[in-house]
């Protein structure tokens, strides 16, 4: 089975070379939210988050309409690891962005995604 490959694609593959992921993933793991004995429910993996963070930024989209292409886009689903059912709701993408900004975190992000076509 032949697949086109298209812009989109294309765009993933570029940000998946240029995003230092694991550099990071390390820098913002120290501050993102771990399990307490508390209990309660626990925060959604940080990777994904942080990649659903870049998709929003690379493609203009705002928190719902993210929510919504992941569930239509298997592309999108693919990129950020998550499947349909783990899919994160728009208050916890609302969230994550607010997270990056209540630390500070995300003025460093955008220097990683200028640098994208």
């Amino acid at each position: 089975m032949k697949t086109k490959s298209t812009r989109r694609g294309d765009f993933l593959a570029q940000m998946n070379r240029i995003v230092p992921w694991e550099k990071i993933l390390s820098k913002l793991s120290i501050n993102y939210p771990k399990p307490t004995a508390k209990g309660g429910r626990p925060a959604k993996p940080l990777e994904v988050m942080l990649r659903i963070y870049f998709l929003q930024n690379g493609f203009n989209y705002a928190d719902l309409s993210m929510e919504e292409a992941l569930y239509d886009i298997p592309l999108l689903r693919q990129f950020t690891g998550v499947s349909v059912d783990a899919i994160p709701s728009d208050p916890t993408i609302l969230h994550f962005r607010h997270w990056l900004e209540k630390h500070h975190l995300s003025e460093s992000l955008f220097d990683v995604n200028a640098t994208l076509d």
